[in-house]
């Protein structure tokens, strides 16, 4: 079987071809990747060698390129996306065209090419803000930034290609992801690295808005699972039915870090800050899966692995990261 991964140098994506090559070691991989800001080499560099394993750098816009990768593919998992919701709000454009136009892009492909299955990698943050109780799959789809806008356009754009082309796509939807090689902008390895160089966390409004968290590892096992027992036309939610605030992590970091809580720093709210995204994952726990790592216990994890891949990270807050954050969180 062949695989096209896209955005395979990014977080989420480069957990998951290390995951799937310590499972199936014989499986061939091409990873293509533009190497945006958030996609970076040190991220691959340990499997790069693998007889396996193809990395292409490109664009998932670029159809003459896309439709030459995909002439020999059996399986594509579509992890390339702008993810950002900040800069979203800043330049909304990107967004469209690698969310929504890239997917067409790889859709279209896949179909000319008869590709056996397309894995469409979405998030709960198309559901928007959910108050109360728990949206299942067929709960009403209400993006509130132009971030989780585009992934809905994306989303349902799969499911189109499944019901008007018969193109065995399935969509996932999984909560908020941490852990190893996540890139520093976001919340979690965000507070850590500034907590850790005694900088100021930047925490939005009163900090009380609610997320689930999974870690990647879980997901990718997800991901994995409904590639093989999912069912065509159909999305899976995937969460860790664990929820925290934003102000409990920042204060659970500190602990953990045995820093002061006075590295807390309140900053205006972003516009459209969803206060709660919260999934029932009751249809993919139906076809075996569970998460198997506890908030906590990853939380302390993920801190351990930013403790000892410091240049990794450091790296990546020397580069344009650092113009962006200040100006972001005037800070």
């Amino acid at each position: 079987m062949k695989y096209l991964i896209t955005g395979g140098a990014g977080f989420i994506g480069s957990n998951f071809i290390r995951y799937f090559f310590n499972k199936y070691p014989d499986m061939s991989i091409i990873n293509l990747d533009k190497l945006t800001y958030s996609g970076n080499l040190e991220n691959i560099r340990d499997f790069m060698k693998n007889k396996n394993y193809i990395f292409v750098k490109g664009d998932v816009c670029d159809g003459k390129l896309v439709n030459k990768i995909m002439k020999n593919i059996d399986v594509v998992i579509h992890f390339a996306a702008e993810t950002h919701v900040d800069r979203s709000i800043l330049s909304s454009g990107v967004f469209v065209k690698t969310d929504v136009l890239g997917t067409q892009t790889l859709l279209e492909a896949a179909k000319i090419n008869n590709v056996k299955k397309f894995i469409h990698i979405s998030t709960d943050e198309v559901y928007g803000n959910v108050l109360r109780g728990y949206a299942d799959e067929n709960y009403p789809l209400k993006p509130s930034s132009p971030y989780s806008a585009s992934k809905a356009g994306a989303d349902r754009l799969a499911y189109a290609y499944y019901a008007t082309y018969k193109l065995p796509v399935i969509i996932t939807r999984s909560s908020n992801n941490y852990g190893p090689y996540q890139h520093p902008e976001k919340f979690i390895p965000l507070f850590i690295t500034n907590a850790m160089e005694n900088m100021p966390m930047p925490l939005y409004g009163n900090g009380l808005n609610k997320r689930d968290w999974l870690h990647v590892k879980d997901n990718c096992e997800a991901i994995d699972l409904v590639l093989n027992r999912g069912i065509d036309g159909e999305v899976y939610n995937i969460g860790s039915e664990e929820e925290s605030s934003n102000i409990e992590i920042a204060k659970n970091i500190l602990k953990i870090l045995k820093k002061s809580y006075s590295l807390i720093k309140f900053v205006k709210d972003r516009p459209g800050h969803d206060i709660r995204y919260a999934i029932n994952c009751h249809k993919i726990k139906k076809l075996g899966w569970r998460p198997k790592v506890k908030f906590e216990k990853g939380l302390k994890n993920t801190i351990k692995w930013y403790s000892e891949n410091r240049n990794w990270w450091r790296a990546i807050k020397k580069g344009s990261f650092k113009s962006y954050y200040k100006k972001q969180y005037s800070l």
